[in-house]
């Protein structure tokens, strides 16, 4: 009976009988609409007309303190809240100002209560927008965004009613058109989407997630100030939705901001268990970018709360890394600082009934629906001597653990805070045998730190409960997190345990083999950090999950490279070409530009003899129509020489195969000027050169439906291909391992580590925008 008068009094509402039933269906909500209701009738003392039954509902379903509900509807039902832009402020100015009192004509003020708008005052209002983008009405006419000139006319009336707009806006619209013609209705034309494979033929500047186009993309440090306006500011956690208050909250935030100043903090907090991958190169961007761009600071800390999984080389690389990336951390931490802290905290938690000691084993709590513990109505007393117990090492590993009372998001109930572990630390040594989880560290040291905005990855969405649960259970200063979509990519794995797999079945050589998507291994390969974080803030900081396309990021690398890496000329596979009329009785020294598009960044010196080295695909006896380079009776100019060359003899071993030919040079400007100019090299150094591809040859490697035999069965054969005795000018001579350079219309290439005295091995970092046969 209860629930037809509840649809009878929804409906009266205004609600359609549907509406009414699935808003019966919510428990929470209907209890307060029905409270509402109930009230506004009272207060009316009749029917409740359409108008505010849509009001209420929306108070209903959108409040989320319910103390005010009564004070909210009191406003409703006497019409001095009566549009649907005063009830939104209303519930902001609520969510902003929890404590009690309520400033009334505070209240009133920001809610726009006792203001009338005019039916004049709309007409003036869109009158006006109308008039700026008369010009543009008048070519577009009805395919003229309208909503711009609402939004205008709104702007300028805060509380006007938005149906009073939109119908004046059409009649000013209808008066100044006419009525709409057959052109009118033909569908405006969409933007053409750029192809994919046509992304890298432009600078990477125009490229935006999903391979659209932008005439301008904001730079990283742009979009995370933007970032700031969707945030709270430090010490209004309170605004942000979902935030959970108690008494002690106010008071909490007040201690924090004395201690922070209002400063804005984040913290990057890695585990050091392995390398960092180009997920965590967006990571870090956001996290010390967001600092960095809202003047504030980010500590890097490490979530080093499993003994068994850390080991020193993580650590470093991991600070390495950061560094790279153009980061400095405000503070390197680590979790273990805290240990002592977090124990005080757990016997507190205990103490509070909040925390039990738990004897299920680890196979008993996996699963969707494990059966409750045994334990969990235990004595707090008992808890706490078996705790102590624990401590002290007196139960082995699995033996039993430390178990909070709640149950998170995803249905996870009593997520374990404690377990025992026999492994040494590697800072702490011996002195602790059990140790916290995640779920019990992170907002904890959150807290210790006065993290503002705690920024992770959208998988941690289902611990955000958790998160405010645990500060609030022991009232201690509780901070916002904000989850992100993770940055993903094509061809590539990146999980620790795959990784490991690779360099274990001999497929990479280790975490910085070149062809992974390691951050040691893009650093390896010669990706400039600049590329990366270019890369990331064009990918945005969304809120989805995003996969991009490997060569979007190979894009934003040569944008960088284009304007940092100087050029020098190599040969992959060398040909001998003997200038029989060669102009001098020595070598020439060549001057070569750093950067051919802007020579004053100087020059550097090559020699140029009678006896030169060009790539062998270069020539051809019997070209196919359309080859512009080295043939018979087709010269072609050496690159910077001022020379071009004219084949006459073709010297062949044994076999046939073109061992050397033999041609004459001219001055280029002594005649007719050849078709193509190519890059050569004389008295070479001879080199190592490693040419990379894709190390998968399906998208997503990982999904068994693309890929039925696992991630191993996917490899490219031809991922690496190695030239041992390349030819590359003596201008590199003196590089250094990561020195970068432009191998002239081969690619980006980098010297690699491996390099040593005498015999120096560069990577190939990416090709050329340019097509492979294009000269």
């Amino acid at each position: 009976m209860a629930a037809l008068d509840s649809l009878s009094l929804f409906t009266g509402l205004g609600l359609s009988e549907q509406k009414a039933r699935e808003t019966l269906k919510n428990q929470t909500l209907s209890a307060q609409l029905r409270e509402a209701a109930t009230q506004a009738q009272q207060t009316l003392g009749s029917t409740i007309d359409k108008a505010t039954g849509t009001l209420l509902y929306g108070l209903a379903s959108r409040l989320r303190d319910t103390r005010r509900l009564s004070f909210l509807v009191s406003y409703i039902a006497s019409k001095k809240i009566h549009t649907e832009p005063q009830l939104s402020a209303a519930l902001e100015y609520v969510r902003s100002h929890p404590l009690d009192p309520i400033d009334t004509a505070d209240f009133e003020q920001e809610c726009g209560v006792g203001v009338t708008v005019t039916p004049e005052q709309i007409e003036e209002a869109v009158e006006a927008a109308i008039n700026k983008h008369r010009p543009q009405l008048l070519v577009e006419r009805y395919r003229f965004n309208i909503g711009l000139l609402m939004g205008e006319a709104r702007a300028v009336l805060k509380w006007a009613d938005g149906k009073m707009i939109k119908n004046e806006v059409d009649m000013q619209v209808l008066h100044l058109l006419g009525p709409k013609m057959e052109a009118d209705l033909e569908k405006k034309p969409k933007v053409a989407k750029a192809r994919l494979e046509e992304t890298d033929r432009r600078s990477a500047k125009d490229v935006i997630e999903n391979g659209e186009t932008a005439d301008q993309t904001l730079s990283l440090m742009e979009q995370l100030r933007g970032e700031a306006l969707k945030f709270h500011k430090p010490g209004e956690n309170y605004k942000t939705p979902g935030y959970v208050m108690t008494p002690h909250t106010m008071n909490l935030l007040k201690q924090h901001l004395e201690i922070t100043g209002g400063q804005v903090r984040t913290r990057f907090p890695p585990e050091p268990n392995g390398i960092l991958h180009i997920g965590h190169a967006k990571a870090i961007n956001f996290n010390f970018g967001y600092a960095k761009a809202n003047n504030g600071i980010c500590f890097l800390r490490f979530d080093d709360t499993n003994p068994e999984k850390e080991e020193a080389k993580f650590f470093t690389a991991i600070c390495d890394m950061v560094a790279w990336l153009g980061y400095t951390p405000y503070r390197v931490t680590y979790a273990s600082d805290y240990f002592d802290q977090l124990y005080v905290w757990a016997v507190e938690l205990i103490r509070r009934g909040l925390a039990y000691v738990c004897h299920q084993r680890g196979e008993e709590l996996k699963g969707h629906n494990p059966l409750p513990s045994p334990w969990r109505d235990r004595p707090m007393e008992e808890s706490l001597l078996l705790f102590e117990a624990m401590r002290k090492g007196k139960f082995s590993e699995g033996e039993a653990t430390l178990r909070m009372k709640l149950v998170m998001e995803d249905g996870k109930m009593d997520p374990v805070a404690y377990r025992v572990k026999y492994t040494p630390h590697h800072r702490t040594g011996d002195k602790w045998c059990i140790y916290p989880t995640y779920d019990y560290t992170h907002c904890l040291c959150d807290s210790i730190e006065h993290i503002t905005h705690s920024l992770c990855t959208k998988e941690f969405q289902a611990r955000r409960s958790s998160y405010f649960w645990l500060c609030n259970a022991l009232d201690v200063y509780c901070p916002v997190q904000w989850e992100y979509g993770r940055l993903n990519l094509h061809y590539a794995v990146v999980s620790k345990r795959k990784i490991l797999q690779l360099v274990a079945t001999g497929a990479v050589r280790d975490w910085d083999d070149p062809r992974l998507f390691t951050l040691t291994a893009l650093r390896r390969r010669g990706f400039p950090p600049e590329g990366i974080n270019n890369f990331c803030a064009r990918v945005g900081v969304t809120v989805a999950q995003t996969t991009m396309e490997p060569h979007l990021l190979e894009a934003c690398v040569r944008d960088v490279l284009n304007d940092t890496a100087p050029r020098a000329m190599a040969v992959l596979e060398s040909l001998r070409v003997i200038i029989t009329n060669f102009p001098a009785a020595k070598s020439l020294d060549i001057q070569v530009p750093n950067f051919p598009a802007d020579e004053t960044k100087g020059f550097h010196q090559v020699p140029f003899a009678p006896i030169v080295f060009i790539e062998r695909t270069d020539f051809k006896e019997e070209p196919e129509p359309g080859f512009k380079r080295l043939a018979w009776g087709q010269p072609v100019g050496l690159r910077h020489t001022g020379y071009v060359i004219e084949l006459q003899r073709v010297v062949k071993g044994p076999s046939g195969c073109v061992e050397s030919l033999e041609v004459t040079c001219r001055r280029a400007d002594a005649g007719e000027k050849p078709k193509a100019f190519i890059h050569w090299v004389s008295q070479p150094l001879t080199c190592e050169v490693r040419l990379y591809e894709r190390l998968f040859q399906h998208k997503n490697p990982e999904d068994p439906t693309e890929v039925p035999g696992g991630f191993l069965s996917d490899l490219n054969p031809a991922s690496l291909r190695v030239v041992e005795a390349a030819l590359v000018d003596c201008s590199v001579a003196l590089a250094k391992p990561f020195n970068k350079f432009q191998f002239e219309r081969l690619g980006y290439f980098s010297v690699d580590p491996d390099s040593h005295q005498g015999k120096l091995v560069f990577n190939r970092t990416v090709t050329l925008k340019e097509d492979p046969g294009k000269v």
